[in-house]
């Protein structure tokens, strides 16, 4: 049996910006390079939440913001609640410019922690 949603204590949520309306996999790209960056600055971090966080069954949200002002502001407020982040900028060899910030990786961490500054922000 798996866990219920609500008996997850830990998650990560990728936050991706709307305004550069990424391909699908140039997407999954950039979500795979917050998700792993994020959760390494977490095991640095915080272990025992990475730890717990694995065990879990790795919850991830994906969250969606206007531009790249928005998710500035999510990477200063996660830096100010201490929580593990990676924000995710592009060498620019496909789809986008070189230093196209795409995204953001925000923990794993706790739950109520996560809901401070992301838990209002539409799904993906």
């Amino acid at each position: 049996m798996g866990i219920a949603m609500s008996e997850f204590r830990y998650k990560q949520v990728i936050v991706f910006r709307l305004d550069l309306k990424l391909s699908k996999g140039k997407a999954a790209v950039q979500a795979g390079h917050a998700a792993v960056s994020a959760a390494e600055e977490c095991r640095k971090r915080h272990r025992e939440w990475w730890e717990d966080w694995l065990f879990e069954g790795q919850r991830k949200i994906a969250v969606k913001v206007k531009n790249e002002k928005e998710l500035l502001t999510l990477e200063e407020q996660a830096k100010d609640l201490a929580l593990p982040c990676s924000l995710i900028v592009d060498r620019g060899l496909t789809e986008i410019p070189p230093n196209t910030i795409t995204c953001l990786g925000i923990g794993p961490a706790p739950t109520e922690k996560m809901d401070r500054i992301t838990g209002r922000l539409p799904l993906l």
